[in-house]
Formats: structure tokens, C-alpha cells, sequence
């Protein structure tokens, strides 16, 4: 915990310090179980664009994906300033918890790492194997599109070869940007554990000062 200047003065009333540390460990308690309810909406959503991903790549239906992305893209846009305006109240004098105020930071940029990955997965996935590709042009009518033919020869880095080393850098690619989207998920799990645990200090310190005052109260 960070300790920080206090404007009170330091002939403040000892009843009115402990009335101040009662306060903001509650409004401690109450930012950070409100981040956690944010990050429960960004799992949802996530869900949520995993499944219209799946159905997508099965049966079509271009203009129901894309609506489903502009709507999932809306709840991450308002997560996020959700959050920053939570790193904003505990870097405030009132809190002084700029600790925690970084570790959202921190949950933050992961999160908008595993988003921009996830992206980039559905991209190749909607692609396809580069020797699959002019297949696709010449005999579906749903096969990806030019624009994300050359996006994904430009990710492969796979212009003017072999179809077999197109569809290998391919899969590293692939699997590239899976593995960066689990390294991301192990990242904002052990930071979410952290506030899970700093939840429960200021809970406990709650407890011993409630404790404190029972017995002054008895003792006077």
C-alpha cells in the first residue's frame, strides 16, 4: 500500500482518522469488485464473438457477423473507459492507490493485445490456407475476399512461394497468434488474482479496525 501526504493536518482527531480508513477501504472494495464485474462483461463478449465467429464460418451470413462485431466492439469500447476511469479515481489523493491504479493499466494493455490477436486469428481463419485461396475464388461464393487474400500474404510474409512454405508460415502464423492470445489470458489471470487478494486485505483490515474500535469503546 502507498503511503501518501495527508491534508488533514496532523492534530486530526484519531475517531476522524479511523472514520477515513473505514471509507476508503470500503470505496477501495467497491472499485475494484466493479472492475472485476467489467472484466465478467469482457468474457461475455468474448464469448459471445467466438460463437457468432463459429456460426459464421459454417453457414455465412456476412451482414449478421459484422453487426455482431460493431456490437461486441461497442461493450469493449465502453470496458475500457469504464477502467480508465477507475485507474483514474485510485491514482486520486482521496485513494492513493496508484499501485493498483497501474495494475488496471497493466490488465488493460493485455486486454487490448489479446483483442487485436483475436482479430488477427479470425482474419486468418476467414483467409484460409494460402493454397487454398484460389479455390476459393474461383468456386465459392463465400470465400475471403482480395483484400484479405493480400492481408494474409502480407502476415505470412508468403509472396512468391511455394504454396507448401505459403501454408507452413501460414500455421505459424496461426498458431503464433494463438499462443500470444493464451500467454495474454495467463497474464490478466495472475493480475486478476492480485486484486482478488488485495480485495481480501482490505476486507481483513476492515475487520481489525472494527475490532480496534469494539475494544476501545469497551475499554473507555
Amino acid at each position: 500500500m502507498e503511503n501518501c501526504e495527508k491534508t488533514e493536518g496532523k492534530d486530526q482527531d484519531d475517531k476522524v482518522m479511523d472514520v477515513d480508513g473505514s471509507w476508503r477501504s470500503s470505496k477501495l472494495i467497491d472499485v475494484l469488485r466493479s472492475f472485476l464485474g467489467i472484466q465478467q462483461r469482457r468474457a461475455e463478449a468474448y464469448s459471445k464473438l467466438r460463437r457468432g465467429f463459429s456460426e459464421y464460418m459454417v453457414s455465412g451470413g456476412d451482414s449478421t457477423y459484422q453487426e455482431l462485431c460493431a456490437e461486441v466492439t461497442a461493450e469493449f469500447s465502453d470496458c475500457s473507459k469504464r477502467v480508465l476511469e477507475m485507474e483514474s479515481l485510485l491514482a486520486d489523493p482521496d485513494l492513493c492507490r496508484g499501485d493498483l491504479s497501474a495494475l488496471l493499466k497493466a490488465v488493460q494493455e493485455q486486454e487490448k493485445h489479446k483483442l487485436r490477436l483475436t482479430a488477427q486469428i479470425q482474419v486468418l481463419k476467414k483467409a484460409g490456407r494460402p493454397s487454398e485461396q484460389l479455390v476459393s475464388h474461383e468456386g465459392c461464393s463465400r470465400g475471403p475476399s482480395e483484400h484479405e487474400c493480400v492481408h494474409i500474404r502480407q502476415l505470412t510474409e508468403a509472396d512468391g512461394v511455394e504454396d507448401a512454405e505459403a501454408d507452413a508460415a501460414y500455421d505459424e502464423a496461426l498458431k503464433g497468434a494463438i499462443r500470444g492470445v493464451q500467454e495474454a489470458v495467463t497474464c490478466i489471470n495472475e493480475h486478476l488474482e492480485e486484486v482478488r487478494y488485495e480485495i481480501e486485505a482490505l476486507k481483513a483490515e476492515q475487520l481489525e479496525e472494527l475490532l480496534e474500535r469494539s475494544a476501545a469503546v469497551k475499554i473507555g
